[in-house]
């Protein structure tokens, strides 16, 4: 009895624990979805018209990808980007983002294939096909949305947040144009949030630290 008691009480903290260890990764994406933003993090409504410009880019960021079809993290991300499109918006540009990392494919034609023949995305498209780094997804996307009215970056949250970031630092005035995308949602990647969590956070430290 005292055995089986014991394994119970094991059971009942281990599973506290996870709960606690998915509330925080929870939080920490949350928190992160809202931060990098110049202005309030409110929906923008776009006014069509002359101000309107190019409506909106959406920057989706590749994950290193084996094989020859997006693997689950770039599928997800690619339907982020699409649900992030604006209705509203003038008109919207998916811009994917990604070289060949882990295999003689860019990320980001997988993820356009993907897109375009399992999903039937139809609007307009554009890929960046050479970058290797989160780094050289924004510098190389910085041509695909130079002309964007508002402009969306896509992937988990803190990834998101360090991209934002980068195009601060290459260029502010595109930056100055940043709105939330729609890539964060309570409890989705629910059990990848973690991992993710811990290393965006490091990475975010490591990138402050370097101001």
């Amino acid at each position: 009895m005292r055995r089986a008691g014991a394994r119970a009480t094991g059971i009942a903290i281990a599973a506290i624990a996870a709960c606690a260890v998915l509330a925080w990764a929870e939080i920490e994406h949350c928190r992160a979805s809202r931060r990098g933003f110049d202005g309030p993090v409110t929906p923008v409504i776009e006014a069509h018209g002359a101000e309107s410009g190019a409506g909106e880019a959406v920057v989706v960021l590749g994950f290193r990808n084996r094989g020859t079809r997006a693997n689950y993290v770039n599928r997800w991300r690619v339907r982020a980007g699409i649900r992030s499109l604006s209705p509203d918006a003038a008109q919207s540009r998916l811009v994917l983002c990604g070289g060949p990392t882990a295999s003689t494919l860019a990320e980001s034609m997988l993820m356009a294939a993907y897109a375009r023949d399992e999903l039937h995305y139809t609007g307009e498209l554009a890929t960046e096909t050479v970058s290797t780094s989160t780094w050289e997804n924004i510098r190389g996307a910085i041509p695909l949305v130079e002309t964007a009215h508002r402009i969306k970056i896509v992937s988990n949250s803190l990834h998101a947040e360090k991209a934002r970031a980068y195009l601060r630092r290459l260029r502010p005035d595109l930056a100055a144009r940043l709105v939330p995308a729609d890539d964060y949602r309570f409890g989705e990647l629910l059990l990848l949030k973690p991992a993710m969590a811990v290393v965006g956070l490091r990475n975010l430290h490591r990138l402050r630290s370097e101001r």
